[in-house]
Parts: C-alpha cells; sequence; structure tokens
C-alpha cells in the first residue's frame, strides 16, 4: 500500500507573508487615496472681517456765544427754527423721528430720520395735529426730504 503524502517546500511560507505584506501594503495606500481632504489646511490662516454695528452719534449741547442774526422781512422763525438753516434731530431716546409726505401725524411717513442727523430747513412752518412743521432735506442726499415735527428739531450753528 501506498500513502500519498503531499509535501510542500519552504519556499512557500516566506512567499505567502511577502504576498500578505503586499496585498496590506496596498490596502493602506488605496485608503490613504480616499480619505477626504481637510477644508482647512494646516498651515493656511483664516480671514474674517469685522464689522462694527453703527452706534448712535452723541448730541453735543450747542451754546451760542455770538448773537444770531434776526430774520429778514419774510422770513419766518418759530422756536429759532427758520428756512435757510441746519437742524439736528434730537430728543427721540435713539429711536429717530419720521418725515412725512405731508404735514401731520396721519401722512404718510417717507423714512425714519436718525437720531443727531442733520438737515437743512427748505420750507414751513405749517400747523396741523398741534405740531409746527418744517420740510426738511438732508444736505447729503435729496430723496432724504420730508416733514417733521419742530419738537425734535435742534437748531445747530455751523461754524464759519
Amino acid at each position: 500500500m501506498t500513502t500519498n503524502r503531499r509535501t510542500f517546500s519552504l519556499w512557500v511560507i516566506p512567499a505567502s507573508l511577502a504576498i500578505g505584506i503586499g496585498l496590506f501594503g496596498l490596502l493602506v495606500a488605496g485608503a490613504s487615496f480616499l480619505r477626504p481632504v481637510p477644508a482647512v489646511a494646516k498651515n493656511g490662516t483664516a480671514v474674517m472681517t469685522v464689522i462694527f454695528a453703527p452706534t448712535s452719534t452723541p448730541v453735543l449741547p450747542t451754546l451760542a456765544t455770538t448773537p444770531t442774526a434776526t430774520p429778514g422781512p419774510g422770513e419766518t422763525t418759530v422756536g429759532g427754527i427758520s428756512t435757510g438753516i441746519y437742524v439736528q434731530i434730537s430728543g427721540t431716546g435713539g429711536d429717530g423721528l419720521r418725515l412725512r409726505r405731508e404735514p401731520g401725524t396721519g401722512a404718510d411717513v417717507m423714512f425714519m430720520g436718525y437720531e443727531a442727523e442733520v438737515f437743512k430747513v427748505v420750507d414751513g412752518p405749517q400747523d396741523a395735529d398741534g405740531y409746527v412743521w418744517w420740510y426738511l432735506t438732508a444736505p447729503y442726499d435729496a430723496n432724504r426730504s420730508g416733514w417733521a415735527a419742530s419738537n425734535y428739531l435742534t437748531v445747530i450753528e455751523l461754524s464759519p
């Protein structure tokens, strides 16, 4: 009786180890190519621009040290306000002042004037709803024009 015994050579063990190590290396290399790229490079610097919120401009009291001119003929002055001078919105507690299409509290609001914003008095006065109204125009934008109650306006002196 003959027995069939298989024999294998010793080179099979190192060859299979080498093949296994090679396959493991290919697996690691393939995984490194498939990993996601980080959103920010390691040496990159983030850039951020900070824009500060606007703040209200403090209203400084104006002291007139020089006498003001008396209005000429045809000029109307009510509470120190007359046409052709500059006024500043004040006394709204930072809420601003509604400038309207026509004199009166029921008229359409054109826009809100900011506390301490400066306007030129163009027309007025008009009495309506218990207030004296003046037509104001912003010196930097003619589209910012409307009627405002004089209770929230302060005459400003322009230095020569």
